[in-house]
């Protein structure tokens, strides 16, 4: 049982939304696979398809479009490896892409691009132009993976711009919109996007579903081995318990609400402690901040917030442990303020009085440390 506290993580993964919760209890009572072709097989796949459909709408696709991942990990190799397998032989992604995009791209064999980002995350256009217009002869398709919301920073990527670029290059956008969706509009017209990806735990249904959405013109091969699921793109018996929370978690996300509220008056706060915003003056989701502070540790800070019942992270979720530096605030030149950072983030149940709550117990916290740091008087 976790101990109750502030929750301002919901970047690394989201409470699970009582719709969601409602949905994959009564898919517990539905018995039969949705391949088969018996009564109960029917009815597992009617519940399957309806989910789907939920999550289409959410991204603005048909729901042909939809296949169920086992995250956004999932669904962003994928659609690397969909582009690999369409010719594409050189990549372009952003400086401050997942790891599992940079990971995949560099482990792929083919010329990877990293386009930079400004001092507030965003990326360089001009950059990406240059790299579009450097595409060489037999390099095949243009392919860009451009997230439409860093998952550390929060600041958001002009992914409508960059899609204008590469559609006029006759080339392939893939949104990350991991972050993103169920913050703001993250459909495929949305964002300009030709496939993007989706994880259900980021908007408040399961962990261990995602989806990699594609649009009409754009091919997502079969990269997983066996039956003949998912149209043909992604073998084994679908997650149906999965599946059915992701998509009541997607049908409530599109009910707006104000994500802001509570985030700007503790940002106010924290920066006259000391606190510096990261990417204050860029375009960002509305309840994710990211803070640093010079010669105080990330580590240190998430150890000391969580002590007084504050849940935060440092960095990516997927990198928490590991005792480096973020490689997104490197590749935005912020030096020594990388290992300094953390990010806090609400979601779908996040109060003002979350916001207020984490902002005083950091603030303590600052105090405290700034007061060992004090020379003591002779």
């Amino acid at each position: 049982m976790t101990a109750p506290g502030t929750y301002l993580d919901h970047c690394a993964t989201s409470p699970l939304r009582p719709e969601a919760r409602a949905a994959m209890t009564a898919a517990f009572e539905v018995t039969g696979n949705p391949s088969s072709v018996h009564a109960d097989g029917r009815a597992a796949r009617a519940l399957l398809e309806a989910a789907r459909a939920q999550v289409a709408a959410l991204a603005g696709a048909p729901p042909a479009g939809v296949t169920f991942t086992s995250g956004g990990t999932e669904a962003n190799v994928l659609a690397l490896r969909s582009a690999l397998a369409a010719g594409a032989r050189r990549l372009l992604i952003s400086a401050i892409e997942h790891d599992c995009i940079r990971e995949t791209a560099l482990a792929s064999g083919v010329d990877v691009v990293e386009i930079p980002v400004s001092r507030e995350g965003v990326v360089d256009l001009d950059a990406l132009d240059g790299a579009i217009a450097a595409q060489p002869d037999g390099a095949g398709p243009v392919f860009v993976a451009l997230m439409a919301a860093n998952n550390e920073t929060g600041v958001i990527q002009p992914t409508r711009e960059a899609a204008e670029r590469v559609r006029a290059a006759g080339g392939w956008l893939h949104v990350d919109a991991v972050q993103s969706a169920g913050r703001r509009p993250s459909g495929l017209e949305a964002l300009g996007a030709d496939s993007l990806a989706l994880s259900a735990h980021k908007l408040g249904g399961p962990q261990g579903i995602g989806a990699l959405v594609a649009g009409p013109r754009t091919r997502i091969v079969r990269d997983l081995p066996g039956g003949g699921q998912e149209h043909g793109r992604r073998a084994g018996t679908q997650n149906l318990i999965g599946a059915a929370g992701f998509g009541a978690a997607a049908e409530a996300s599109l009910v707006r609400r104000d994500f802001r509220i509570g985030r700007d008056e503790a940002a106010s706060a924290l920066a006259g402690a000391g606190a510096i915003v990261i990417g204050a003056g860029a375009e960002r989701l509305d309840d994710v901040l990211c803070i640093a502070a010079p010669d105080f540790a990330s580590e240190l800070q998430v150890m000391g917030l969580d002590l007084a019942g504050v849940r935060v992270s440092a960095g990516a979720a997927c990198s928490s442990g590991k005792v480096r530096p973020s490689r997104v605030l490197e590749a935005m030149g912020l030096g020594d303020l990388a290992g300094c950072a953390i990010r806090l983030s609400g979601g779908w149940s996040t109060t003002a009085v979350d916001w207020r709550t984490a902002a005083a117990a950091w603030i303590e916290l600052h105090t405290r440390q700034a007061s060992r740091r004090r020379p003591v008087a002779a």
